[in-house]
């Protein structure tokens, strides 16, 4: 909205020029987000406690040891989402196509993950939604999403895939694009729910994949860049890296109050949005499969439950202690900081795999 408000006046006031910058209001959507979680946090976890009294905010299936996080309120996921969208309408391009599509799938994820909170607030368990109405929802906005996508894409970028490693290989999926997109947003979405499941231990690789993917976008988003990378350039794309500094400077002002032990949980509402948009970011620059090594941790901790699930099933055996893999480590006799700690350490590095890609073609 600034840049939208103040650049037509550059002319007469030279250091607007700044808002035409890509870097500086990436860091202002940051910082603004940043603050908004420092002043609004305290009166949103006060108001979600008083909300809360008494409701059952720990899923079922948890170690034992998890019972007394039972009066932690839950829902801060809508303290992420606040100080995203204001953060990012006001620094952002409005004009731009991808930060309102992202936007919808943040914002439409979010709303799913709210729902699914307010159910288990006002009905006192842990069920909440139910799940085949949770992959019901994503999967129509992650479609509407996609659908909008192809429409203000270019040929051939619209509706392909592109394949790290190798500069000019774009891989057509026609009409399977858009179940595809679906599966990305959709997956991620889903895997960061999953990975949510000890004090600080999602926001962080969130936030670390938010910052590589709004490097990636600015990169992608830069025709020299991108010549220069032998990446495929997606013009307009660079907006998304404000979208990125917005998430990065939300997620570090929830961390304040979600580090251990948590005074906020995020719920659904904000596991469901961030995943969401990470996947909806990774499609628009062409990067489905890097998400894939950037969000390492997030796609481990999916898989430890499909193998857990289909172990069971089929011989009667569990794989781990108890899935997701945290929990397994848990059960080993891990403490609950170490566990944690460590997997952020596993996302860095994941992290920098990822962004290696970029210069191996």
């Amino acid at each position: 909205m600034l840049y939208n408000l103040l650049t037509p006046y550059v002319d007469s006031l030279s250091f607007l020029n700044l808002f035409r910058y890509l870097t500086f209001r990436t860091g202002g959507a940051m910082m603004t987000a940043l603050v908004i979680s420092f002043i609004l946090g305290p009166w949103i976890i006060n108001w979600l406690k008083a909300k809360q009294c008494g409701a059952s905010n720990v899923r079922e299936d948890t170690p034992e040891g998890h019972l007394v996080k039972a009066g932690t309120p839950t829902m801060g996921g809508f303290l992420i989402l606040l100080a995203i969208s204001i953060s990012t309408v006001l620094w952002s391009d409005l004009r731009n196509g991808y930060v309102w599509v992202v936007l919808l799938v943040t914002m439409g994820f979010g709303a799913i993950g709210f729902l699914d909170d307010y159910l288990k607030l006002t009905k006192k368990n842990s069920k909440g939604l139910p799940g085949k109405l949770k992959l019901l929802g994503q999967i129509l906005i992650g479609g509407s999403a996609a659908i909008w996508y192809a429409h203000i894409t270019p040929d051939p970028l619209a509706t392909s895939l592109a394949v790290p490693f190798f500069k000019d290989t774009l891989v057509n999926l026609t009409w399977f694009f858009v179940p595809f997109a679906i599966f990305v947003m959709v997956g991620a979405s889903n895997a960061v729910n999953l990975t949510d499941g000890l004090d600080g231990l999602a926001i962080v690789p969130v936030m670390i994949a938010a910052g590589s993917f709004g490097f990636i976008a600015y990169l992608v988003g830069n025709a020299i860049y991108a010549e220069y990378l032998q990446i495929h350039h997606v013009a307009g794309s660079g907006e998304l890296a404000v979208f990125c500094g917005a998430l990065v400077g939300a997620a570090l002002g929830f961390l304040w109050f979600n580090a251990p032990p948590a005074m906020i949980f995020m719920g659904d509402t904000g596991s469901l949005s961030m995943g969401g948009a990470l996947g909806a970011i990774s499609v628009i620059t062409k990067h489905e499969i890097v998400l894939a090594i950037i969000g390492g941790l997030f796609v481990l901790e999916t898989v430890s439950v499909i193998v857990q699930v289909v172990s069971f099933k089929t011989t009667g055996r569990r794989v781990f202690a108890m899935a997701p893999l945290h929990h397994h480590f848990e059960k080993k006799g891990w403490k609950e900081p170490t566990i944690v700690i460590r997997f952020w350490i596993i996302a860095m590095i994941l992290a920098l795999v990822g962004l290696a890609t970029l210069k191996l073609r």
